[in-house]
């Protein structure tokens, strides 16, 4: 409150007197003085990078501080003051100040670039060494560099993911944004389903060390896609500007199996970049999975239990290259065009026993089930863009263009035996091959208005068909029989063009953005093994609109609001996915339709030397939700020990004809469209550096998540149909929470310790459970720093699961545990040459997807 009366003074004096034409060096500040500006630039010395949040602080002779401020994303500056005679102090954490004493300034001054070096002092025993926050918090949006993160190295994207504030990815792969599934993901700015419909294996196939950073958009305007209700995630992938031939090679190993190796490089002349991105792995992610179910009778009375283990072991070798070329067409005009291949193989055995028990928890038999499932995933994808730059102010056009042809091939054979029986082996047999052709087109125009005015417009057009074969067979009497419930051939096209336009103004110490996007959809989804075509044809607008004020060059506080749709794709669709379970089955529902949200922000970003502090108010209200459904299918999984039963296909009616007999009904997995869900919650990101050798990073969100609506199914009841309504309304509160700690120690060693906590949440068929993890890396340079060497551990206390419980009336209680993959540890090497440890290898500002940079001057 002192500084803001203090300025307001200032200001006063600032305003109350006659400018003054020059003044002569040696003169002393005059508060009544004219006006002028100080304009400059702060790089880092060693790789030329631009400082963001520098600080810039311009002083009189005796130290009285006159004005001050951070640099922005530039590491630009643009400071008014009196004229006079200053010093001028440039700072930035862990670099060597500068200060340039006695500099008359007698009219608007550009400063020009000022370098500041790594400070390498040492602290006690502690080596210092410079290296960029691995998190920027931004108003709009947070950026997080993944080169600085040694927890993630040898891993894949889905880690690095699971690391970023904001962000989680649950044990099936699926990406939150604050608790939200309905998020979408970019990668270089255009859609990840160019590398692939199935984006939690797309995330889980390509390696983290390809990553340069991520960028989080909670609330995005006009200017993008309006797909995504929870937000949007961009990652960036890495690309070389350095001069000359440069890049970095990282070898891995670890156990279980994570073996690989990538390299990234560069070569840069006077008119093109040339850059590329290879690497080889072989991973096993083994898993395991249980669900304990107890099934009731439809008056709630317990008539058996069946407990079903899963193990499996998820083979996979990998290759992934992309290579590029940036040619600089003439100092305005920039064309990239790049290619990118990917083909994974692999296997994954799984091994289920189900042990059935009867009413009283007595024994009966075990039933084991082996699924043995290969796959052949392959991707191509080529993309052009061209940016042409009207002047140094950010008038510009950029056309990008991008296709893409994917074939994804799974077969699986299955025995499914009666441990301990005399009974043959039941051979079943599956298979699953989709191919997908997808093609982007856009264009966006940006023109300044003036110093503080920007209009964009732009057009996007995407265009996709996916056709998924799958099919399931059963071997009898040696003849391979077709089932036809798990058979479809699925065709899905979908089209979608859109137009956008924004405009946005800075007045004085406030800032708006106001845009509007409209978007034309034509779905197709088809089943044409049964004939059966469903076309869904819609338009729609989303408006978005951003408010700013600035109280000061650190100090910020934001209000917007977008209107987001979320349409169901891939696993959402396809009505047959897998049967490593026959009783517990995940079944996609072709008849999904869209849902929309309406989104509004509340964002606080305060800086201060040491901290950065940025929070938010979320508002989310979404209609015709993806919630998924878990119901009795009609059909039941019959077992016998010597004796043959005789099923009535219509009832489900057992006939005994000897032996001994246990009758399981299969339960349906399904996503539906039901009711409205509404998400309100608040969110606190810290940055925090106590001392030059230890970074502090922590995300806190709270959310209150509340649906309405309720869904009704029909079931037999020996003989007679009954309906049963499940009611979806629901109150859930819940938290999640992450710190991340980055220590320098003594002898130049790093050391990164991550903890993380998902507090439990009650869902519309029962309850998903607490889970707590953690994470450590240790990382030493050597040979000059051209080399590093790390280890890292994912899931320290192997806790990382996805517990649920569930609760259908009439028919089961159960409580479920997912583990995608056990504790894994990895060492990696990685060697640099003509590159130091902080040069970035990243795309150019013009591939990145754009920003909320929309405030003029």
């Amino acid at each position: 409150m002192k500084k803001f009366h203090s300025l307001l003074m200032l200001l006063s004096l600032f305003f109350s007197f006659t400018a003054l034409a020059q003044v002569p060096p040696g003169t002393p500040v005059t508060p009544g003085g004219p006006k002028v500006k100080i304009t400059g630039k702060l790089i880092e010395g060693d790789t030329k990078m631009p400082l963001e949040f520098g600080n810039v602080v311009i002083q009189t002779l005796d130290n009285v501080t006159i004005n001050g401020g951070l640099t922005d994303a530039k590491g630009e500056f643009n400071l008014e003051v009196p004229a006079g005679t200053y010093n001028i102090k440039f700072d930035f954490i862990s670099f060597t100040p500068i200060t340039l004493t006695n500099k008359v300034i007698s009219a608007d001054t550009n400063l020009g670039v000022t370098a500041l070096a790594p400070d390498a002092k040492i602290l006690g025993e502690v080596q210092i060494t410079a290296e960029r926050s691995t998190v920027d918090i931004k108003l709009d949006k947070r950026v997080y560099t993944v080169g600085n993160d040694m927890i993630v190295k040898g891993g894949t994207i889905s880690d690095v993911l699971d690391n970023v504030p904001s962000v989680s990815v649950d044990a099936e792969g699926n990406v939150a944004l604050r608790g939200n599934q309905s998020v979408t993901i970019l990668i270089d700015g255009r859609p990840s389903n160019l590398l692939g419909s199935n984006l939690a294996d797309v995330l889980r196939l390509l390696p983290a060390d390809s990553v340069d950073k991520v960028e989080v958009i909670t609330n995005p305007s006009a200017r993008y896609d309006a797909e995504g209700g929870g937000g949007i995630i961009n990652i960036i992938l890495k690309k070389g500007k350095a001069g000359g031939f440069n890049g970095s090679i990282v070898a891995t190993t670890g156990h279980p199996d994570n073996h690989g190796i990538t390299a990234n490089l560069n070569f840069r002349g006077e008119k093109f970049n040339m850059f590329s991105n290879i690497g080889y792995n072989y991973r096993n992610n083994p898993g395991n999975s249980k669900t304990n179910t107890e099934y009731l009778n439809s008056d709630n009375t317990t008539r058996s239990f069946t407990n079903e283990r899963r193990e499996n072991d998820r083979l996979r070798k990998g290759f992934n290259a992309s290579f590029g070329l940036e040619y600089f067409l003439s100092d305005n005009t920039t064309w990239v065009n790049s290619v990118n291949f990917r083909r994974n193989k692999g296997d994954n055995p799984t091994d289920t026993y189900f042990d059935n028990y009867d009413a009283t928890g007595a024994y009966i038999d075990t039933r084991y089930r082996r699924n043995y499932q290969l796959s052949d995933d392959n991707n191509v994808n080529f993309s052009s863009s061209l940016t042409h730059k009207f002047n140094d102010k950010g008038h510009e056009l950029k056309v990008d263009a991008s296709t893409s042809y994917s074939r994804d091939e799974e077969g699986a054979a299955i025995d499914d035996i009666n441990v301990g029986s005399a009974i043959a082996n039941s051979n079943e047999r599956t298979t699953n091959n989709q191919t997908e052709n997808r093609s982007l087109l856009q264009a966006d125009y940006v023109l300044p208005i003036g110093e503080n005015s920007r209009f964009e417009a732009g057009y996007r057009g995407s265009f996709t068909e996916i056709k998924t074969d799958a099919s399931a067979e059963i071997l009898e009497d040696g003849t391979w029989v077709n089932n036809g419930d798990y058979t479809n051939l699925l065709q899905y096209k979908e089209k979608v063009n859109a137009l956008y336009t924004q405009f946005g103004s800075k007045i004085g110490k406030f800032s708006y953005l106001a845009g509007l996007r409209w978007e034309d959809s034509n779905i197709d989804v088809n089943l044409l093994n049964l004939n059966e075509y469903n076309n869904k044809k819609y338009n729609n607008f989303f408006p978005s609109a951003f408010l700013t004020y600035t109280f000061d060059e650190s100090t910020n506080i934001s209000l917007s609001y977008s209107r987001r749709i979320n349409r169901p794709r891939g696993r959402f669709l396809n009505p047959f996915s897998g049967l490593e379970s026959n009783i517990n089955i995940f079944r996609g529902n072709p008849d999904l339709n869209p849902s929309k949200t309406h989104a509004i922000d509340l964002g606080f970003l305060k800086k201060w030397n040491k901290v950065t502090l940025s929070t938010s108010a979320y508002f989310n209200i979404t209609d015709n939700p993806f919630q998924f459904v878990r119901r009795p299918s009609g059909d039941y999984v019959v077992q016998v020990v010597d004796g043959e039963d005789i099923v009535d296909p219509v009832t489900g009616a057992v006939t005994p004809v000897g032996g001994t007999d246990s009758r399981t009904p299969v339960i349906l997995t399904s996503p539906l469209n039901i009711g409205r869900e509404y998400r309100f919650g608040f969110e606190f990101n810290v940055n925090y550096n106590p001392f030059r050798w230890w970074r502090i990073s922590s995300n806190f969100n709270l959310y209150r998540n509340e649906t309405t609506g309720d869904y009704s199914y029909t079931v037999n009841n020996n003989g007679t149909p009954e309906t049963v309504v499940q009611d979806f309304a629901r109150v859930g509160y819940s938290w999640t929470t992450r710190i991340n700690n980055k220590i320098t120690l003594p002898g130049k060693i790093d050391w990164q310790l991550n903890g993380n906590y998902e507090a439990p949440q009650n869902t519309g068929q029962g309850r998903r459970i607490g889970v707590a993890s953690a994470n450590t890396a240790f990382s030493k340079d050597f040979l000059k720093d051209k080399a590093t060497i790390s280890i890292n551990v994912q899931d320290i206390f192997n806790s990382r699961k996805m517990k649920n419980e569930t609760y259908i009336d009439g028919l089961s209680r159960s409580y479920s545990e997912m583990q995608w993959r056990t504790r894994q540890i990895t060492l990696s090497f990685t060697y640099r040459f003509n590159m130091s440890k902080n040069d970035k290898q990243q795309k150019p500002k013009e591939q990145d997807g754009g920003g909320e940079e929309y405030m003029g001057g």
